[in-house]
């Protein structure tokens, strides 16, 4: 069902309307000053009102973050590529996806700690997930878009590597302008990965979760509480 395909679409429009959304209000109400240097991400999301709005937006795009990656690894394991690699993919994704809550939640003015925690889920294991998901979208075979999905995976995540390594060397010798550039710029490569994910999930069926067998024996208890029938 080519519906599922707009999912990611939404998350990395949603994501980047909402990331220069928080920016520009930071610039509008004096906040940040692009005069003087650019501002992280962090820093603009730090002060009110726009710390609200910018820890709902990291709230929602971890929950549609999260269901991404459940159905990427369901739809993984069907294609029978890599069981033990699908499965290290979710765990990393699924706190990746965790971290992108904590991290707008607990802004760096008031808990800098928690913050950084979740900014090193967010970008380390998020970046860890993507190159998992690249190689798996090399090993599988039946994958219908795998000639161009490959290079371009390939191409984000050594784009995004280079990005966190220039972030700390440039921060750490005092080019903070220059590394919050890097940062605005390694958080629209990852809109942009999750974005690609739309090219897979348009050859999806369908996506349902069972709980329970279609086939059930009867059961109740003796005292007749209550009792489950046999489903056809």
């Amino acid at each position: 069902m080519w519906a599922w395909a707009l999912l990611p679409v939404f998350l990395a429009v949603f994501g980047i309307i909402g990331m220069w959304a928080v920016f520009a209000i930071a610039v509008f109400n004096n906040t940040v000053n692009i005069t003087e240097e650019v501002p992280f991400i962090s820093t603009c999301g730090s002060y009110n009102p726009q710390s609200c709005l910018f820890s709902q937006i990291c709230n929602i795009c971890s929950v549609l973050a999260l269901w991404i990656v459940i159905i990427r690894f369901q739809q993984v394991r069907d294609l029978g590529s890599g069981s033990h690699l699908n499965t290290a993919g979710l765990v990393l994704g699924f706190i990746s996806s965790i971290g992108i809550s904590i991290l707008g939640n607990f802004q760096q003015s008031i808990v800098m700690g928690a913050h950084l925690l979740g900014v090193f889920l967010t970008f380390f294991l998020g970046l860890a997930y993507f190159w998992v998901q690249a190689w798996l979208s090399y090993h599988s075979l039946l994958s219908h878009d795998r000639k161009w999905v490959v290079p371009v995976r390939v191409i984000l995540c050594s784009l995004c590597t280079c990005l966190i390594i220039c972030i700390f060397v440039l921060y750490n010798t005092g080019f903070r302008s220059e590394a919050a550039i890097c940062e605005w710029a390694l958080v629209m490569c990852f809109f942009a990965f999750f974005a690609i994910f739309a090219a897979e999930f348009r050859h999806i069926d369908c996506h349902k979760l069972t709980v329970q067998n279609n086939e059930r024996k009867s059961t109740s208890y003796a005292n007749g509480v209550w009792a489950i029938q046999e489903i056809h």
